[in-house]
């Protein structure tokens, strides 16, 4: 598919992110643009065509519309804005006063999401994706590889939705809507692999990352993950359980991490201890 063309200057910077930045179009509010770094091409494509089908399902998520290249040769995706959005890290952070309320509303899209049952022939197993990831990965030695990988195969299998990169600043509300951002590593498997990253995120960041990231302390993060982790696995399981239960999953994240940093994360390969030892 080739990309249209566009010119930035149509365009205001909003956000950024890890692979590139968000802008606004300065006429027309329906329209927002997602562009990628120098260099990217495929990546934007692939997240496209992925997008389509997400949104195609009915998972509430921004409509996705053209793939295009800015003058300067970077590429993007054109989606549809939505108005007065804003994600559950920033309101959290802005009102940490409604941290419960945030976290409930967060557990229960998680919990949607993970019950949507998916067309296995049109996405990724999160397994394979895996797989994928620890081959290409130059950080881990062949037998920290080798015990990864039989970890990753022990996981029980599910043919329900995972976001892939499940933070709570990929989930944005409004008055009456809610909606997942961000889904270029959407995939489908157990929900284990999701919450990983909801934990990675909150808890095993450092405080200036979650400040610059989340817009809140990491006391806030905390406490953010203590509220949503009753919500989503019940109250009848222990923190201390559902913890021990996420952490090699939230290490495992560490594949994703490194593939985008291009640099080795030993902050988050603490989480990996008790399957590498």
């Amino acid at each position: 598919m080739e990309a249209i063309k566009i010119s930035l200057d149509d365009y205001v910077l909003s956000g950024g992110g890890a692979n590139g930045e968000s802008y606004d179009h300065k006429t027309d509010p329906t329209i927002m643009l997602k562009l990628y770094f120098p260099g990217k091409v495929q990546q934007p494509l692939d997240e496209m065509l992925l997008a389509r089908k997400v949104y195609d399902m009915g998972i509430p998520t921004p409509e996705p519309g053209e793939y295009v290249v800015t003058e300067d040769g970077r590429y993007g995706i054109l989606f549809h804005r939505i108005p007065g959005k804003v994600s559950y890290s920033r309101a959290t952070g802005d009102h940490p006063e409604n941290l419960q309320q945030y976290a409930k509303e967060f557990a229960e899209m998680c919990l949607q999401l993970h019950a949507t049952h998916v067309d296995t022939t049109q996405f990724e197993n999160v397994k394979d994706r895996y797989h994928r990831l620890l081959a290409e990965n130059p950080y881990f030695t062949a037998d920290e590889k080798d015990k990864l990988s039989r970890f990753i195969d022990s996981v029980p299998d599910a043919d329900t939705a995972i976001h892939g990169d499940l933070q709570y600043s990929n989930v944005v509300f409004t008055d009456s809507q809610r909606y997942f951002i961000d889904l270029g590593d959407f995939c489908y498997g157990n929900p284990l692999f999701d919450l990983g990253m909801v934990y990675l995120s909150s808890n095993l960041s450092e405080e200036s990352f979650i400040k610059d990231t989340f817009h809140m302390d990491k006391a806030t993060s905390v406490r953010f993950w203590q509220a949503f982790a009753p919500a989503y696995f019940g109250h009848d399981r222990s923190l201390k359980d559902i913890e021990e239960e996420i952490l090699p999953f939230a290490g495992l994240k560490t594949l994703i991490i490194e593939r985008d940093t291009n640099c080795p994360m030993p902050q988050f390969r603490v989480a990996l201890k008790g399957i590498l030892q």
